[in-house]
């Protein structure tokens, strides 16, 4: 009965359209505050690693930096590690909940987070004195702060899942402004733990903001119930964090010996030139899953589309990019690069092919996480990685530094097409699984 009389009285509402309308655009309009939020965040976090690494590298020299870069390494190694484990389950199956079903799992999931970063802060305190030289108090120093460098980064994730992006630029910008007096001081001391204790420090104060603006306090006690509620996800993603990372590491460190140290740095240049969209993906990346898995919530049948919309609308922009820089003068790119220059622009059309790959292959991961379908998604990513690795050692093996470039972008476009044939299937499967709860029901 309550089904017919909508049916009679929908029509005969001449607001009905008009407010259906306006629910629609109030939507849009509340996604594209979302994103721009996450680019927002991204933008202040990018600027602040750029201005770190450039301040250290002219304070230091090039060998001391150098150290400063193995502790930054170690530490996006352990950020993945934390992200597997404790955020990126809470963005898959808390965005978009009730706040007071969100404020429950943060509070685990920032402790798991913290958890991390007092085990492997404990293991590199430890590490640092046995290695010793330049590179063991640097390890230490980072052993006492990469508890506040992963509850930081937390904040940030936990933030976009309740879709409070400007809560989470907020503390980027806390952080920004904690790094500036930090940083003098450490000039003053002149070495490089000093450096990694202003950046970590600057970190904490951010991390404590966190708590401050959401009014939880993270507990460490319950990260043992966290791991054990998302096992089913976290380990998975924990996988693909650390081969993600792995692979461009073993990449690096195998052109260097294959082709010379020369090639690596060419590649970075070439990288280095496409910066601000990787920062634009970078930025969407944190709202991207929170979104999607809100789109699966209050239109599942739109998800494809939606990560269609996402993946291709990366690419394109990234093809977009890559024009623009063929289009750079020699001149405009050497005041960039300086002598770097002449080398990394042979390699922007590969670079920029892997780039597009990689933002369109973004929009079907996206999908595959908001489905929770992390065994697909980490056969992708293990894939990904392995093809990766050969396309970039096997190309410099054949053809050097070009061939490198060109192995990776071949690696990464085909990759892509597997994570859109993973995320049809998982799509197709839902939707059987879904008919068949209505007919038994």
């Amino acid at each position: 009965m309550t089904t017919e009389r909508e049916k009679t009285t929908a029509p005969a509402d001449p607001t009905a359209p008009a407010g259906q309308a306006a629910t629609g655009r109030s939507a849009k309009r509340a996604v594209f505050g979302r994103l721009s939020w996450g680019l927002a965040d991204q933008a202040a976090s990018s600027l602040s690693n750029f201005a770190v690494g450039v301040y250290v590298a002219r304070s230091l020299g090039v060998s001391a930096f150098g150290v400063f870069s193995l502790a930054w390494v170690t530490y996006g190694v352990v950020l993945n590690v934390s992200r597997g484990l404790a955020t990126d389950p809470l963005v898959v199956r808390f965005s978009g909940v009730p706040q007071a079903t969100w404020r429950g799992a943060v509070v685990r999931s920032t402790g798991t987070a913290l958890g991390v970063g007092t085990v492997i802060g404990a293991a590199c305190l430890v590490a640092g004195p046995a290695v010793g030289g330049r590179v063991g108090p640097a390890f230490a120093v980072l052993g006492v702060v990469l508890p506040g460098l992963l509850l930081q980064d937390a904040w940030r994730f936990s933030f976009f899942a309740a879709g409070a992006g400007r809560k989470a630029f907020l503390n980027d910008v806390v952080w920004c402004v904690a790094l500036v007096p930090a940083m003098v001081v450490a000039d003053r001391v002149g070495s490089v733990a000093a450096f990694v204790l202003a950046w970590g420090a600057s970190a904490a104060v951010a991390a404590a903001f966190g708590c401050l603006q959401s009014g939880i306090r993270p507990r460490m006690t319950g990260a043992r119930g966290w791991l054990r509620e998302q096992r089913d996800l976290g380990y998975r993603y924990l996988v693909e964090n650390v081969s993600l990372s792995g692979a461009s590491q073993l990449r690096a460190y195998g052109l260097g010996a294959i082709v010379g140290v020369g090639a690596v740095g060419s590649v970075r240049g070439a990288e280095l030139l496409l910066g601000p969209f990787l920062a634009l993906l970078m930025g969407l990346s944190l709202v991207t899953v929170p979104e999607a898995a809100r789109v699966l919530r209050q239109a599942p049948h739109r998800l494809g589309k939606f990560c269609l919309l996402l993946g291709g609308g990366q690419a394109g922009a990234a093809l977009l990019w890559g024009a623009a820089l063929l289009l750079m003068p020699d001149r405009l790119g050497e005041l960039v690069l300086g002598t770097v220059w002449h080398s990394a622009s042979q390699l922007i059309v590969p670079v920029t092919l892997s780039v597009a790959g990689a933002g369109l292959g973004t929009g079907a991961a996206a999908g595959l996480r908001a489905l929770g379908a992390a065994r697909r998604s980490l056969r992708c990513q293990l894939l990904a990685s392995v093809c990766y690795v050969g396309g970039g050692l096997g190309g410099a093996a054949l053809a050097g530094t070009v061939g490198s470039a060109w192995g990776v972008a071949a690696a990464t476009v085909g990759s892509s097409a597997v994570w859109w044939l993973q995320l049809r299937s998982a799509l197709r499967e839902r939707r059987r699984d879904t008919i068949c709860e209505v007919r038994t029901s």
